[in-house]
């Protein structure tokens, strides 16, 4: 968590948006820490909080990095509706949008988790390439341009290859559902 702290403290510094820690959890992405911005409007959340895998950008990266049978296995006859009612085409859709992912190295999110909120994800790798977490940053659309989506999508990723640099040693967690005090030492 150390590591995370100060790689998101940089990014606090650098954007004032909210930064996440997040794992996957069965099927939800679950924050296991984070950094909030100063901001007034922002997203309200906290260390244990949850959303669908398929539906959130650090679900995305972590299922990005399942083969895509697996995916379409796990999520095979369901029907795919995101949070805010964002119905998704099925598993080919899911399919889709993780190649992307995999393709661009990040995941995006916007207004599929929360209505108003765009929130960019990349993953965080131990030495074998495996997976681990995702490093998530929360950003009210309102705060949103073109211009800074491209600085972000930059800055996250080169942040999220320093946090990765920083736990090669960490072995890929298999997501049972877990209580977050078994994953937050208090």
């Amino acid at each position: 968590m150390r590591a995370f702290r100060a790689i998101a403290a940089d990014l606090l510094t650098a954007h004032n948006e909210t930064t996440c820690l997040a794992v996957l959890d069965m099927e939800d992405s679950m924050f296991i820490d984070l950094e909030e911005t100063s901001h007034p409007v922002r997203l309200v959340t906290q260390v244990g909080s949850r959303t669908p895998a398929f539906a959130s950008a650090s679900g995305r990266v972590i299922l990005a990095d399942r083969a895509p049978q697996v995916v379409a296995a796990q999520y095979a006859g369901r029907t795919l509706v995101t949070p805010t009612g964002r119905r998704l085409r099925g598993v080919a859709e899911l399919l889709e949008i993780l190649e992307q992912v995999r393709r661009d190295g990040y995941a995006e999110n916007n207004g599929e988790t929360a209505d108003g909120l765009y929130t960019v994800s990349v993953p965080i790798r131990n030495a074998a390439n495996a997976v681990l977490a995702a490093l998530t940053m929360c950003i009210p659309t309102s705060r949103m341009t073109p211009t800074r989506r491209e600085r972000l999508i930059q800055e996250m990723l080169e942040a999220g290859h320093r946090l990765s640099a920083a736990v090669p040693w960490l072995a890929a967690w298999n997501g049972t559902r877990a209580e977050t005090r078994e994953l937050v030492p208090r």
